[in-house]
């Protein structure tokens, strides 16, 4: 895995078939719990990105 400074945080990713996928998991613990998964997943957005 590779790691991308973001604001001065660190958030890893890796590269699959010529796709970047970002850990979701780095990007919580870098808002120190301001922000939850259940609040990213009630953007409709979100969910019809997924």
């Amino acid at each position: 895995m590779t790691e991308l400074n973001v604001l001065n945080q660190k958030i890893s990713y890796i590269k699959i078939d010529d796709e970047d996928y970002i850990s979701i998991t780095d990007m919580l613990k870098s808002k120190d719990g301001d922000f939850f998964v259940s609040d990213w997943l009630r953007n409709r957005n979100t969910v019809e990105f997924l």
